[in-house]
This record gives C-alpha cells, structure tokens and sequence, in this order.
C-alpha cells in the first residue's frame, strides 16, 4: 500500500503541482511570521528566517508528521526573551543544543506521547499566558517603542504606549508607526471575513490575509516615504551564522541553570510541537503523527538552529494548518516552503528591507490575541470550577514569575486536583427502623486513603439489620475498600444481618475486572445468593 503522506516516486508525480501550490502559499504565511518572531525576541529577523529554513529543509525530511511545518514559534518568543536578558545571545545557541539533544533522547526513550499527557487547562493556560505576553510587548514595538523590562511592566505601560501612538510628542512618529500597525490588524480581520466563496475571484481565498496586510503596509510605507523602522537584514545570510566556539560550550555545558533553562525550552517546544500533531491528525484525513520520530526530528531541528546561531522551532499550528488547508499531499510541501524562504532572502534581501517593523508587530499582537481568545481556552469552564481556576493560576504564574514556573505551578495544581478526587469520597448512611434497614450511599473515589472513613461509617450501622451499598455515584473502588465490604459482611450476618451491593455497577465501572470481582467475592462468600445484580 502506497503512503500518501510520503514522497515517494508514485506520489512526486501524483501530487507535486498540489504541493508546490501549497509549499507557495505557506511560504508567503512564514515569512512574515519567522522575520516578527524573530523582532519580538530581540534578534536579527535572519534568525527567524534561518529558524525556518531549517525547519523546512531538514526537520521536514525527518518528521513523524508529514504535513506538519515546523519553524520559529510565538509560544517561544518569551523564553527567548528571559533566556538572552539572563545569559546573553552567545548562550543561546548552547541552549538549544542542549534542548535539541534532551528532545532527541526523550524520542528515543519513547516519550513523545507523554507530552500530549499534560493537562488541558494547563496547556490552554500557558498558551494564553504567552498570548498575553506576545500582546503586552509587541505591542510598545507595534508604535516604535521599545518593550519594558518585565511582563508587569509592559501590561501596565500600554495606556502609555497609546497616548504616544494617538499624541505625536516631541516630533516623534509614534502616531505614524501606530497607524500602520492599526492598518495591518484590521486589513488582516477583513481580509479574512470576506466570503470569497461567493464572488467571482474564489482563488483570491488562497491569498493569505497576513500576507495581504504586509504587502499593503509596506507599499504604503514606501510610497508616503514614512519615517518609521524597517527590517534590518544582511546582504549575505550565512554573515548571520554564529557557531558556538569549543570553550564557551565547555564552559557552559556544566551550568545548571543553562541545563534548566534547555529542559524548559525543550518541554514547551515539545508541547506545543505535539498540539500541532494532534491538530493536524484531526485536520488531515488519514494522517497519523509517529510522535517518538517527530520529537526526534524536532530535537535534531533544535540542534541545528543552536549550531547556526538561529531561534529555537517547533511545530506550529498556523503554517501547518494553512499547509493542510492549501492542499498539500506528502512532506514536500513544507520542504519546498523552506526552499523559497532560503531564495527569497538570497535573491531579494532589498525587499524585505522595505518591511515596516511595526506591520510585523501587528501581526504579532493579532497572534497573541487569538492565542489569549482561543476557543479551546474558552471551553475550560464547561469542565468545572476547578478546571478554570488551574487556567487562570497558570496564565498568573506565567505573567507574575516565568514561563516554566507558570507550566510547573498548573501541573501541580492539576496533580492536587486528582489527588483530591481520588482521596475523596462522600458517605450518607440512612437507617429506617421499621423495615429494619439501612443504606450506604457512596459517592467520589472509595480508595484506600478513605478506608478508616468508610470504616467507621459501617461500624455505625445497627446490627441485625439489611445494609444496601449505593455505588451509582462512585468513580473508583478498589480492592481495599471492597474487602472491607466483604469482611465486614461476614461479622453483619453472624450477627443475623446482611449485605446487598449492586454488582451490576460494578461490572459498568470495571468490565475488565468482572470476573476477578464477581468470582472472588462473590463466589467466595457462602449464603450469598446471585439475584439479578444483586448479591445479597
């Protein structure tokens, strides 16, 4: 059977014009985004073109997910940030070698579905976080300004960053750069709510809006001459190249705090690289990520870009949806896109020059937006109190500390959170002395940890008289508390009494363990009498 993912010789003549169209249309997506990544984290924008570069030319090649693009991530753009502030530019390529090399091994131990175990309020929560984070820094930049030091500080400083961008002061051109970047957002929203389907020029669809919105941007710019900051970008991009020398990775290897800083880079790369595979599993019909080769890929992708002095990447969402969306058919695609990026930035550097920083900027806060608004992360309260304050104490901690103390604090959070459902259960007991009767209602998780509870509970029972178990609300029993049961039924009916339990319960919760249930309590008790799912 023939792969349709795979670039074979059945499928290059199959379906190369659907994925040289589709390598087109996401190329024209990342290269804005590689060159504003790069801007919001304070490097040169070649490093986000570099980023993508290797994410099309070498990860695509090696993916576990085919269809999936991998290049430099928004989600990323804070780390990036803290990672220079703290160990400067020269560290960092180190770091993303360790990054690489820590994910490579976690392919091959087999740990790349383990990162898709991480809570859903915890993983809306710290792409919310970075949404907000990406809004409150780009931003100052949107308007020409520079960004605070802190998170706290560039939320609290907008209102500032908008009076400059309404008031011109001092003959600044504030006002001109937030012009553009106004431009940019509502040129994108548009562009995007036009019903292409229904006018005659159905193929304008295919365009992308952020594309549209930059090219717009930066013709404006150039016709009305703005003095307003452009994209800085090298004649000659391998001048870009910064190889980490032989001392300062030795020097740095044995830092701790680097090696803290590359597991952080590596978890959030890794996450966010694995929501990208889920995505796209859902998007593509018949695509399944290998999720141990994709992390391997991304981690070798890591390595590369540290070595050439580029930003960290992962799989992201946007270029790969937009991949997925433009028809692409193998991994060719998103090998192609990388391709153009390197000719692009070869060929006509001059261009990219003619880029207001400010539409990129733009670009970059509508990013964050959605990030901050997603559907998903608006689907948490549908799931319990409990579920939104975990979301909301992890996009806090993510604001008020850092990123990965903000990943780490939601995980605990949302551990506490299961050990409390399944330390916790409720016991209601009833008597009626007239039917010489009593029940048991059982509610939560009857685990062990709640075994003197349930205990004591039973020991309050009257004797003599006919005890009903309710197990209709519990979540999980185990056997500790089902001996418990059995045991004490044992001293209720030498005192004359009895037990009843719906073992039909039982069997819905546990159908796996029905035997080893009915036949080793059931069975091994003496005087019970099987009655339809009761054992009394």
């Amino acid at each position: 059977m023939v792969n349709d993912f795979e670039i074979n010789a059945h499928n290059l003549k199959r379906y190369f014009v659907s994925d040289f169209l589709a390598s087109i249309v996401v190329f024209l997506v990342a290269l804005p985004l590689c060159m504003g990544i790069a801007i919001a984290c304070g490097m040169p924008p070649s490093t986000g073109i570099m980023t993508g570069i290797l994410g099309g030319l070498v990860v695509s090649l090696l993916s576990g997910a085919p269809l999936q693009v991998s290049g430099p991530a928004a989600g990323l753009v804070v780390i990036v940030v803290e990672l220079i502030k703290q160990h400067g530019i020269d560290s960092l390529g180190i770091i993303l070698l360790l990054a690489g090399a820590i994910q490579v091994a976690a392919g091959f131990f087999g740990l790349g579905r383990w990162f898709r175990g991480v809570p859903p309020a915890v993983i809306q929560g710290m792409l919310s976080g970075i949404g907000l984070l990406l809004i409150a820094s780009q931003f100052h930049v949107m308007v020409d300004d520079a960004p605070k030091k802190s998170a706290i500080e560039n939320i609290l400083s907008i209102p500032q960053s908008i009076y400059k961008g309404v008031v011109p002061l001092d003959g600044s051109t504030h006002h001109l750069a937030a012009l553009i970047g106004l431009g940019t957002i509502a040129l994108i929203v548009i562009w995007d709510r036009i019903p292409f389907d229904k006018l005659p020029l159905k193929g304008l669809k295919h365009i992308p809006g952020a594309l549209v919105a930059i090219v717009s941007a930066t013709t404006i710019t150039a016709i009305f001459n703005l003095p307003i900051k452009h994209v800085e970008l090298p004649s000659n991009l391998l001048s870009e190249i910064r190889l980490p020398t032989f001392s300062l990775a030795l020097q740095h290897f044995t830092n701790h705090e680097l090696l803290l800083d590359a597991l952080a880079v590596a978890f959030v790369a890794s996450c966010e690289t694995m929501l990208t595979s889920a995505a796209i599993d859902k998007m593509a019909r018949g695509h399944r990520t290998k999720y141990d080769r994709e992390l391997k890929a991304q981690g070798i992708g890591n390595m590369l870009a540290g070595m050439v002095g580029a930003l960290p990447m992962t799989g992201v969402i946007v270029r790969s949806g937009v991949n997925v969306r433009a028809g692409a058919r193998t991994r060719l695609s998103a090998c192609m896109h990388g391709l153009w990026l390197l000719l692009f930035v070869c060929l006509f550097p001059h261009l990219v020059r003619l880029i207001p920083v400010s539409s990129l900027a733009a670009l970059l806060v509508l990013t964050g937006y959605k990030l901050l608004t997603a559907p998903e992360a608006k689907e948490i309260k549908q799931h319990g109190k409990a579920e939104v304050a975990i979301f909301v104490s992890t996009i806090a901690s993510i604001v008020l500390i850092d990123l990965l103390t903000g990943v780490l604090i939601g995980v605990l959070l949302s551990t506490a959170k299961l050990l409390y459902i399944f330390s916790h259960l409720e016991i209601r007991v009833t008597t009626n002395d007239e039917n010489n009767q009593a029940a048991v209602y059982l509610r939560g998780a009857a685990t062990f940890l709640s075994l003197p509870k349930l205990a004591q509970s039973l020991e309050n029972v009257p004797p003599n008289c006919e005890l009903h178990v309710h197990l209709e609300e519990v979540d999980y029993i185990d056997h500790a508390c089902l001996d418990l049961l059995m045991n004490w039924d044992k001293q209720h009916r030498a005192s004359g009494g009895n037990l009843v339990i719906d073992w039909g319960t039982l069997e819905t919760m546990y159908r796996d363990r029905r035997g080893r249930t009915r036949n080793n309590h059931a069975g091994a008790h003496a005087g019970h009498h099987v009655k339809g799912e009761a054992v009394r």
